[in-house]
């Protein structure tokens, strides 16, 4: 943890993030595309280290412990729900052994859970509460500065994600996936949900994944707008446009789907992403990062 708080950064500037955690080290060889259970904690914990280093070096303000898609139901998917606290805890731990080495702040992650049912909200929402306050237990004892809790599709699932984080007393970064033109999947046009969770207590709100710098930006200055807490933008390095806002429908000429392994052709250069933070900043981004796809490159010419 830093001596630092989230809060005290943002009032110096903008703060500068990284993720795509489980994209780069698919690329590596040690996750498996389609699942994207970041067992690498536990098998390949040193390959984990390297890249919060390299993004360390490149310019990353925070290290984000490796907890995306580590609940309890995807562990199940791929047999290994037995070992969902020690994979939790060990996240933990190599984030804030890697942030010492730069006095970086350590976040807490939480996700989307593929659990959440907007049509029987109050059972599933009870199944996604016990996974996320098991995490984000762990992520207390282990110790992290705040939690980011991200790509989310349905508001009904963020709440109870911000809830569990202000239950913790950990200040919260939330943020929608946005693959819907204007809407969640449960009906919340992107600014509106935005504002709602600011006005629940969110620390930060805004946009991670999904959607690339073009189709990112119209959103952000929109939600930038109408809130008064702080904005996040951690978009995808691919090219999307208003005809494929987000990169989950990317295709090839002759109509391939390529997400999520072949999204090469649309892959945007390092100056590309230095554009979007400049030009997010302008509109009043606090904290810019980057997301599936995003290498250590992107972060060095964000920053």
């Amino acid at each position: 943890m830093s001596p630092r708080s989230l809060e005290q950064r943002l009032a110096e500037g903008v703060v500068i993030g990284a993720e795509g955690y489980v994209f780069e080290l698919e690329r590596r060889g040690y996750i498996k595309a389609g699942p994207y259970v970041p067992e690498v904690i536990l098998d390949a914990p040193d390959a984990l280290r390297q890249l919060h280093r390299e993004f360390l070096r490149a310019g990353s303000d925070v290290m984000v412990a490796l907890t995306y898609y580590a609940h309890r139901d995807k562990l199940r998917d791929v047999g290994r729900d037995g070992e969902l606290e020690p994979l939790n805890r060990q996240a933990v731990r190599i984030a804030n052994e890697i942030a010492a080495e730069g006095d970086a702040l350590v976040a807490g992650n939480i996700c989307n859970t593929w659990s959440y049912d907007p049509q029987d909200p109050h059972r599933s929402g009870a199944v996604v509460r016990a996974q996320y306050e098991e995490q984000l237990g762990w992520a207390v004892e282990e110790g992290v500065d705040f939690v980011i809790a991200e790509t989310y599709d349905h508001l009904g699932e963020a709440l109870i994600g911000l809830d569990v984080c202000k239950q913790l007393g950990l200040p919260a970064m939330v943020t929608f996936a946005s693959v819907q033109p204007t809407r969640t999947y449960d009906g919340y046009d992107y600014v509106e949900a935005c504002t709602i969770l600011a006005s629940e207590g969110a620390a930060i709100v805004g946009l991670n994944c999904s959607r690339g710098p073009e189709t990112m930006l119209p959103l952000l200055e929109r939600i930038r707008s109408s809130v008064d807490v702080g904005v996040a933008a951690q978009p995808v390095p691919y090219r999307t446009s208003p005809a494929t806002p987000a990169f989950e429908a990317l295709e090839s000429e002759d109509g391939q789907h390529l997400f999520p392994i072949q999204l090469e052709p649309f892959q945007c250069t390092r100056f590309e992403m230095a554009d979007f933070a400049r030009r997010a900043r302008d509109i009043g981004v606090d904290y810019i990062g980057i997301c599936c796809g995003g290498g250590p490159h992107h972060v060095r010419a964000m920053a």
